[in-house]
């Protein structure tokens, strides 16, 4: 299976509709419980959601980019990311609504911004990854979805939607993870017939053991492939299932 081409109207909207689902769960929490513990490990869910809003104004910084072609970087470093959300994570809830807000607001707007044009133009994310400009959308309806699930509120991978949990499982497939060194060769069949081919690529015939085969919902497969799920709703057909470089 390939990568379904981007569609940046329908990400638009979806990012928008996501957006307003996390502020409805966030908005019904108190000081209290953004401090504690989220089920990321050692991120508070006042973490989170500063990570979230430091990653909002982060991808518009991008399309900013796309549409100037002025190079504008995601952060200013990795040090400063971090010390960004450090800083941002012990503040009141109403502090977080209203920085979330705000971010949404611009990323929102910096999406309306870029010209149909500019879509296919390509910029540098972290760690020396490129990206279309088009293709912004998901990464930040991905970020939503899945800090929206960490936050620890209800929110669980069962609940994606279908058509989110797709994409992604295509994403993580044939971009993230696809010839990634830290993960053995993968063959992920979803419950409905697709197949992907994943991870390390095998040097040569007979160099590498066959791809490890792992059978399961898409939504379970996403589940395990970000982190969010232990994989035992999986099938590994009798091989032991790999570990999962984080995302």
């Amino acid at each position: 299976m390939t990568l379904t081409p981007p569609d940046f109207p329908r990400d638009v909207a979806a990012v928008r509709e996501a957006t307003d689902r996390l502020l409805v769960a966030v908005s019904k929490l108190d000081d209290a419980a953004i401090g504690e513990p989220s089920l990321l490990p050692g991120w508070t869910r006042g973490h989170v959601l500063a990570h979230l809003a430091r990653n909002a104004d982060a991808l518009g910084n991008l399309l900013t980019w796309a549409r100037t072609e002025v190079r504008t970087p995601m952060y200013a470093g990795p040090e400063a990311r971090q010390a960004d959300i450090e800083r941002g994570a012990d503040r009141p809830l109403a502090a977080h609504l209203e920085d979330l807000k705000e971010t949404a607001a611009r990323f929102d707007a910096a999406m309306d911004a870029l010209p149909e044009a500019r879509r296919a133009y390509e910029v540098e994310m972290r760690n020396d990854v490129v990206e279309r400009a088009d293709r912004l959308p998901l990464r930040r309806l991905a970020e939503l979805e899945l800090h929206h699930v960490d936050l620890g509120v209800g929110h669980t991978v069962d609940q994606l939607s279908p058509a989110f949990v797709d994409r992604e499982l295509a994403f993580l497939a044939t971009i993230k993870f696809a010839g990634h060194p830290d993960l053995p060769a993968l063959e992920l069949r979803a419950d409905d017939g697709r197949r992907w081919s994943t991870g390390r690529l095998a040097p040569g015939p007979g160099a590498e053991a066959a791809p490890v085969v792992v059978t399961g919902s898409a939504t379970a497969l996403v589940g395990w492939l970000t982190g969010r799920g232990d994989g035992r709703e999986l099938d590994s057909h009798g091989s032991v299932l790999p570990e999962v470089p984080p995302l």
